[in-house]
């Protein structure tokens, strides 16, 4: 019998321990730090904050802001954990009404980096500074500055380099600071966010009224000429407010959706859900709404104080917000016109089964990669040229003939081979035969426009377009800088003669930001690839002509490994036998 081993002794850390795990709590990357001290700017009564990077937040973070400042006796208390202007009583954390109120932020991040502080409340005529250097404090200090508050944090995580190490390029800690600072002005739309790095200024939100003009400037003028408002109430002082996007527009995850309660940027699965289920029947599965949500809420009964980086909040009766919040999104949606419009949407319907009254005589078959798609049953004859065919694709070694009939809904292609009814998705099969062609060539076709169009992309985007730009040429677009975030789309994809619009690089480069689209078998390059493709191929709601859709079918035989499902694994044919038709008309099989 093994002995057990002796008990190791419970030892006190030491203090400069105590302070890296802290740290760690409340500070991750360098968009959390961004965070918290642009929360504190907004606390401290600022109209404008500006965030200046270099080494995208790795070298150097500054934060700068026009609020009510530090008093110089209180620089030293600032630096020290638990040290807050926000609370005064025990009872104060019932009811905060501040972004930041633990105390722990500028200690924190003192503890992983070398910082300085300097501020001057408007009645002074100096500013004053403190500096730290891994949480040890190197000075104090008294420079010329306008009233307000900067803190300058400099070689993050400089001693503690095995956090370091996790972190991810610059250009990628970067995008997420900006896709932080969006998120900071849609919760806080009052006060004016700048971000500029080495190169200039990235990203200018100027202080808005109105929840509309922020989503313009964040979410772009696609969304607005999309989207419907959302105001409701669960009755006292519980109430939402925001502007939501029609199914015409969604995202592949929860990232295009911002909550907002009572001013504090959050994430909630639960909230998501309940906006997520309010639009059931009206988005496929898979697929995310995209727009702002305001929660008020009595802040008694809200618990801010679960989690360190204030992402989370608990919310008193969560299940009858929720409930509350799903309904008021629904009756919105439902109320807003045309709202099962799909025009531009990504999202691609999927087949859908006979009716439930007829289950019993069988399911619809989806077609596989075995080369027996609608092969005749014995007896049955079939006829692929009559009078007036729309076009007729040729039998292959491994695919049958096939007889096109006509579109039906702008998506769907309704054809007959040999003894059996098939339905053919255009974008599906236009996605697989142009996703085949960018594996093996390794970029589309391009068509220059004569009339460049100008988009306005936003930080995040503009971010996404520099760090994916080989993806982007990939992909067949062309797009040059034109003026403070906005670009021109000199060249889009074309394929056989059809072009895409040039609108369409927005979901594209979202897609791309998120890491591309699913895809069968799953990888980076494949599910970028299968982004390119879908943005690239014919859509739901495109008008095509059967010869159009023949030259598709006709790629699509050609491809070298039999496919009958798109990059992302829906697909491209459904067959209906001839045998099973008959049986749901009550007919024999003839």
């Amino acid at each position: 019998m093994t002995e057990p081993p002796d008990p190791r002794p419970i030892r006190r850390l030491d203090e400069e321990t105590v302070r890296r795990i802290a740290a760690g709590e409340v500070v991750d990357r360098p968009s959390s730090v961004v965070k918290e001290l642009v929360e504190n700017a907004v606390d401290a009564g600022a109209a404008e904050v500006r965030v200046r990077l270099e080494g995208g937040g790795l070298d150097t973070i500054s934060v700068d802001d026009d609020g009510s400042g530090i008093r110089p006796e209180d620089l030293p208390l600032a630096i020290e954990r638990y040290a807050t202007s926000k609370l005064a009583r025990p009872e104060d954390l019932d009811v905060v009404v501040t972004l930041g109120f633990r105390g722990e932020a500028l200690a924190a991040i003192g503890a992983v980096s070398r910082l300085r502080i300097i501020s001057r409340p408007p009645g002074l005529g100096e500013a004053h500074g403190i500096s730290l250097v891994a949480g040890q404090a190197a000075g104090a200090f008294v420079e010329a500055r306008a009233p307000g508050t900067t803190v300058e944090v400099r070689d993050l995580f400089f001693n503690t380099p095995a956090r370091r190490k996790f972190l991810h390029a610059p250009a990628a800690e970067q995008l997420e600071i900006a896709s932080a600072i969006e998120r900071l002005y849609l919760a806080r739309p009052t006060v004016g966010l700048t971000l500029a790095n080495e190169h200039g200024e990235m990203l200018r939100l100027a202080p808005s009224l109105t929840l509309r003009d922020a989503c313009a400037r964040v979410l772009g003028p696609e969304f607005l000429a999309q989207s419907f408002p959302l105001r409701s109430g669960l009755g006292g002082t519980t109430s939402f407010r925001g502007l939501l996007a029609r199914p015409a527009i969604s995202r592949s995850n929860a990232q295009g959706l911002f909550l907002a309660v009572n001013g504090r940027t959050v994430q909630s699965r639960t909230l998501v859900q309940a906006v997520r289920q309010a639009y059931t029947d009206y988005l496929p599965r898979g697929r995310y709404p995209v727009g702002v949500v305001h929660l008020e809420i009595e802040p008694a009964a809200v618990d801010v104080n679960v989690h360190p980086t204030k992402r989370e909040v608990r919310i008193a009766r969560e299940r009858a917000v929720a409930d509350a919040l799903r309904r008021a999104v629904r009756d919105a949606l439902v109320a807003t016109p045309h709202v099962a419009d799909r025009l531009g949407t990504s999202a691609e319907p999927e087949p859908m089964p006979p009716p439930r009254e007829l289950s019993e005589m069988g399911e619809p078959e989806v077609v596989g990669p075995e080369p027996e798609l609608g092969r005749a049953p014995p007896g049955v004859q079939t006829r692929l040229e009559p009078p007036g065919a729309a076009a007729v694709i040729a039998a292959t070694g491994r695919h049958p003939a096939l007889r096109l009939i006509g579109p039906i809904f702008d998506l769907y292609w309704l054809a007959e081979s040999e003894g059996s009814l098939v339905l053919l998705d255009q974008h599906a099969a236009s996605e697989r035969v142009l996703f085949e062609q960018l594996r093996a060539a390794g970029r589309l076709a391009r068509q220059e426009l004569v009339a460049p169009v100008r988009l306005e992309l936003g930080a995040r985007r503009a971010e996404v377009l520099e760090l994916h730009a080989d993806d982007v040429r990939r992909a067949g677009f062309e797009v040059e800088a034109f003026g403070a975030g906005s670009y021109r789309i000199l060249a889009v994809p074309s394929y056989r003669g059809r072009r895409v619009r040039a609108d369409q690089l927005l979901g594209f480069l979202d897609e791309v930001a998120d890491g591309g689209r699913p895809t069968v078998p799953d990888g980076i390059a494949e599910r970028t690839d299968a982004s390119i493709a879908c943005h690239a191929a014919i859509r739901a709601g495109d008008v095509v002509s059967a010869e159009e859709i023949q030259r598709v079918v006709e790629a699509l035989y050609a491809l070298p490994e039999a496919s009958y499902a798109c990059p992302h694994g829906r697909p491209i044919l459904i067959r209906f036998p001839r045998g099973r038709v008959d049986r749901w008309f009550l007919r024999s099989p003839g």
